[in-house]
Order: C-alpha cells, then structure tokens, then sequence
C-alpha cells in the first residue's frame, strides 16, 4: 500500500485534526471525531463506524500491520505521520501513534420500552462517564440517555475513560431531558441525595425503566426530579452526605438488574 507521507504539525489536516479533538463544537459542525490508540480504533471499526481518515507511525505500521491495513481498506485518507506530529496531536503521555478521524454514528432518538437505560443530567466529568459507560455495559443496562449539556461522549477524555465502551452502548442526547423523562413511556426514577425519596433496595424495578443521575456538584434539576416517576435515594451512613456520581451510578444500575 502507498500512504501520503505528513512531517510537520502545521499540515492542514493535522490542524483539523488537533481542533476535532479539541472543540466539541467542531466536531458537531463536522460530523467527525478523533480516535487515538489500536483498541479503541479497532472497537470503533467493529461496531460499524466509519473510518474517514487514518494516520499513524512507522513504528506502529511495524508492530501492527495488518490491523492498520485492515482500517486502511476503508478510510478515504491515509497517511504515515513522523513521530514529532504524533507525539503532538496525542492526547496520551505515551501514545501507540495510531489516529482516525471517525464520522460520528447516527444519533439514537428513542429508548426501548422494554429496556433499562441510564440518564445523566449534565453530568461534567469525563472520567465519570467513562466509568458509568463501563459499568452499565459490565451489568447489562442497555443504553446511556444524555442531556446535551453534559460532557462530550465523543471526546478523546470521554472515549479514553470508556474503554470503547461508548463506541458500543446505544448513546441517546436529548436537549432537554425534563421532557424526555416526562414523555419517555416508562417508570423513571430520579436518584437524589436525600429528601421524601424512597430507599433504593425496596425500589422493583422491573419492566423497561430509567434511572436519572444528576451533576456532580448539584444533583438532577427539580423540574426532571418533579416529571420522574418516583425519588429514590442510596442510604448511606455515617457522616457522608452525598456519592460521587460514577460511585452512585454503580450502585443504582446494580440494583436495576438484580
């Protein structure tokens, strides 16, 4: 195979690249987002997503051709990068040098009724997301719903975090999550600190069902913790007043599937 050759940092595909991976504005108005590692790349080829554009090292051609073949087959660009632009655009401490530019995955729009789905309430901290995407995939809860303030799932931080993870579990961004609750068809339960909310071990969940977790810093807003079917809360001992959201996620989406 022959690939365009890319030395300089100031080459203007890497300069879009580096701003995809910045602003999740751009990446909105793109259409596009960028992948970094052999996992991730490969999770993302597997679950269908289209490969666009595909930069990597010399080194990294070495120890994985074929897989880089394999993800050349379909990318409309390919280029070998020196090892200065790769170490430039990572957004690790040490990176494989391995880059995809990725057209973003057609939105979900609807959950399934008879399904157990996650919603975050601008949530902020990717680190968090990465760790409730991982557990809601680990315990079998079948989608992520997302509120369009919350942090972004397709930013290097979040996807990194994930494991993949958000490259496989159906992903739904709602403007306005009171009226996605309000609408949504199934028994939803709002998870607050404290409060009238019942305890979360007597809550059933059975049947199709969400479960709202709110801001790190303040929780769900009154207006979806008002539209949501029930309160409920974690008891919790001690002097702690409230769980780190990834941490609450975790207990709430083990409860859903017991």
């Amino acid at each position: 195979m022959q690939f365009t050759e890319i030395k300089a940092k100031d080459n203007a595909r890497i300069k879009r690249l580096f701003k995809l991976q910045k602003s999740s504005r751009f990446r909105n108005e793109e259409a596009c987002f960028v992948l970094e590692g052999l996992r991730t790349i490969d999770d993302a080829s597997d679950n269908g997503i289209v490969l666009s554009e595909l930069y990597f090292t010399a080194s990294a051609y070495e120890k994985h051709p074929s897989d880089i073949k394999k993800f050349a087959q379909n990318a409309k660009f390919c280029a070998v990068i020196s090892d200065f632009v790769a170490k430039s655009i990572s957004d690790t401490v040490t990176t494989q040098g391995i880059f995809a530019v990725a057209e973003l995955p057609k939105a979900e729009t609807k959950i399934l009724r008879d399904k157990k789905y996650i919603a975050l309430e601008n949530l902020q901290d990717p680190s968090n997301l990465g760790a409730i995407a991982r557990t809601a995939e680990a315990l079998g809860i079948d989608g992520i719903v997302m509120s369009a303030d919350s942090c972004d799932p397709f930013s290097p931080k979040s996807l990194r975090a994930s494991m993949g993870t958000l490259l496989r579990l159906p992903v739904i961004i709602t403007e306005n999550m009171t009226e996605f609750i309000k609408n949504c068809g199934v028994n939803t339960f709002a998870c607050v600190a404290h409060g009238n909310a019942e305890a979360l071990s007597s809550v059933s969940f059975n049947g199709g069902c969400i479960c709202v977790i709110g801001n790190e810093a303040n929780g769900i807003t009154k207006e979806t913790i008002e539209v949501c079917t029930k309160s409920i809360t974690i008891p919790m001992k001690g002097r702690a007043e409230s769980l780190n959201a990834a941490a609450a996620a975790s207990i709430v989406m083990w409860e859903m599937v017991k």
